[in-house]
C-alpha cells in the first residue's frame, strides 16, 4: 500500500501497532506521578533529535545524539519502579490463573480453612470499623511477600477474629504496619509495606491507604484498610481501591477475590 511517497505493508502497520500499544501501557502506569513530566520530556527531545537527524543538522543532532545514549541510563534509573512494574503487569497477563481465556478451564480448590479465615478477617474488620480501630491487613495470593513478612514479627498463627482485634489495638506494641497473611495463615506482624509515591492518590488518605496502594502496585495481594479517623474499610488490590464499603461488600470482594481469582 501506498501513501504519497511511502510504502506501508502489513508489518509496518502492526509495529506502529505494537509500540502505540506500549506508550499507552506505559503512560498508564506514570499517569499522575512526576516521572510523567520527565517521560513527556525525553520524548520530545527524542523528536528534536530525529527531525534535526532527518534534515542534516550534524552539531545538533550529535549533540543529542550523545545526551539519548546517556538518557538510556538515566531513564532506567528514574523509571526503576515504573519499569518493574510494567514488567510484573507482562508477568501476570501470562500467568495460567490471571489469563481471561484461561480462566474458563481453571477451577480453584476451594478449603475450608480458606472459608474460615475469611469469615475471621469479615468479623475482625466489623468490630474494628465500630470502634473506630486503624487497621492493615494484607493477604497473599501469588506472587511471594517472604520479603515483607520478614520485615516485620513472624508469627505464623492461626487466624481469628480474637487475634486480629488482639494485634491491632491501640496499646498493642504489634498495632503499627501490617498484618499478612499467606496460606491461610497469619504469618506475621508490624510489617513495612512499601509507600506508593503515586500522583493520582486522593489528599484525603493517609499513610495505611498509600502503604496499602503501593502493596497493590508492586505485588498482586488484597489490602483491607480500616480508618481510625472516619472508620472507613477500604479493599485495595492491582492499584484501584474501593472506599467506604459496607463489611457485606467487603466479604462480596473478599469472596471474589479468594475463590475465583
Amino acid at each position: 500500500m501506498r501513501i504519497g511517497f511511502l510504502t506501508i505493508d502489513w508489518i509496518d502497520i502492526l509495529d506502529i501497532l505494537l509500540v502505540a500499544y506500549m506508550l499507552y501501557q506505559i503512560y498508564k502506569l506514570i499517569q499522575g506521578s512526576i516521572a510523567n513530566k520527565i517521560f513527556f520530556g525525553y520524548i520530545l527531545i527524542y523528536g528534536v533529535f530525529l527531525v534535526s537527524k532527518a534534515l542534516g543538522m550534524e552539531f545538533l543532532s550529535s549533540i543529542l545524539g550523545q545526551f539519548m545514549n546517556m538518557g538510556v541510563l538515566a531513564l532506567l534509573i528514574i523509571f526503576q519502579q515504573e519499569i518493574r512494574r510494567f514488567l510484573m503487569m507482562l508477568g501476570r497477563s501470562t500467568s495460567f490463573r490471571e489469563n481471561a481465556l484461561l480462566k474458563r478451564f481453571y477451577t480453584p480448590k476451594v478449603s475450608k480453612e480458606n472459608l474460615s479465615t475469611l469469615q475471621s478477617i469479615v468479623e475482625a474488620v466489623k468490630v474494628m470499623a465500630t470502634t473506630y480501630t486503624g487497621a492493615l491487613i494484607v493477604i497473599e495470593k501469588e506472587d511471594d511477600l517472604k520479603k515483607f513478612i520478614e520485615s516485620g514479627d513472624v508469627l505464623d498463627a492461626e487466624v481469628s477474629k480474637r487475634l486480629l482485634l488482639t494485634i491491632f489495638h491501640k496499646n498493642s506494641p504489634l498495632h503499627d504496619g501490617a498484618v499478612i497473611i499467606k496460606g491461610g495463615r497469619l504469618a506475621a506482624a508490624r510489617c513495612m509495606l512499601p509507600v506508593s509515591e503515586s500522583g493520582t492518590i486522593s489528599p484525603a488518605l493517609g499513610f495505611r491507604h498509600r502503604a496499602a496502594f503501593g502493596m497493590s502496585e508492586q505485588t498482586d495481594a488484597a489490602i483491607i484498610v480500616v480508618s481510625e479517623e472516619k472508620a472507613e474499610i477500604s479493599f485495595v488490590n492491582h492499584g484501584g481501591i474501593f472506599r467506604n464499603m459496607s463489611v457485606q461488600d467487603l466479604e462480596v470482594k473478599l469472596k471474589d477475590y479468594i475463590l475465583k481469582d
